[in-house]
């Protein structure tokens, strides 16, 4: 007798092989629904992490273009005010002396792109981040840095390192920088200007 109330109230706690099957299906749907927030949440902390970069690389710059002010070295400037505006004039001259080259190479780098240590830019050393010829006589609004993926004015593809079509980020020469979404590309009130200015190559 005790043995049959045990084997009932044992088998109505147990689960059928259907219950186990229905909990097992409402999980996977609850982890698909969370996988694209947990995955923005990625991508904006990367982003972020990727402002930061930029901050330093504004920080080494400014710097640079302060001491060329102070000494009268033409070497020393923003970039667009350089004798050579070009990416390896900038990067000769923030590097050693501003930024360690491993330095260099780590704030260059963002998710899916892996900067080398070289100073050159080429497809076997890319760059996550364009660079803008700002000069000295340019106002804070117009554009120093962006991601890679980014080009000015325009609609974000899907496949552009290192964010595709996520979204992006900017830093103006002003020291202000911002992560910007897919739709904000074209608005250039809000990404700074930029219009007659081709990225340092």
């Amino acid at each position: 007798m005790q043995l049959t109330n045990f084997m009932k109230k044992s088998r109505s706690l147990a689960f059928t092989l259907i219950e186990l099957l229905v909990v097992i299906s409402i999980i996977g749907i609850l982890a698909a629904l969370a996988l694209p927030a947990i995955t923005n949440a990625l991508t904006k902390g990367q982003m972020t992490q990727t402002l930061s970069n930029m901050k330093q690389l504004h920080l080494a710059t400014q710097s640079m273009a302060l001491d060329g002010v102070t000494t009268g070295d033409t070497n020393l400037a923003w970039p667009g005010s350089m004798a050579s505006v070009t990416w390896s004039s900038w990067a000769t001259n923030i590097v050693p002396a501003y930024l360690g080259t491993n330095d260099f190479a780590k704030l260059l780098s963002a998710p899916g792109v892996t900067r080398g240590s070289g100073i050159a830019v080429n497809t076997a050393s890319p760059s996550a981040v364009k660079v803008y010829p700002v000069t000295e006589e340019m106002d804070g609004s117009y554009l120093f840095l962006t991601t890679a993926n980014y080009t000015y004015n325009t609609a974000l593809t899907g496949t552009n390192k290192p964010y595709a079509d996520k979204g992006f980020v900017v830093f103006r020469k002003g020291g202000d920088g911002a992560i910007l979404l897919k739709n904000q590309a074209t608005s250039t009130n809000l990404v700074g200007i930029a219009s007659n200015m081709t990225p340092l190559q």
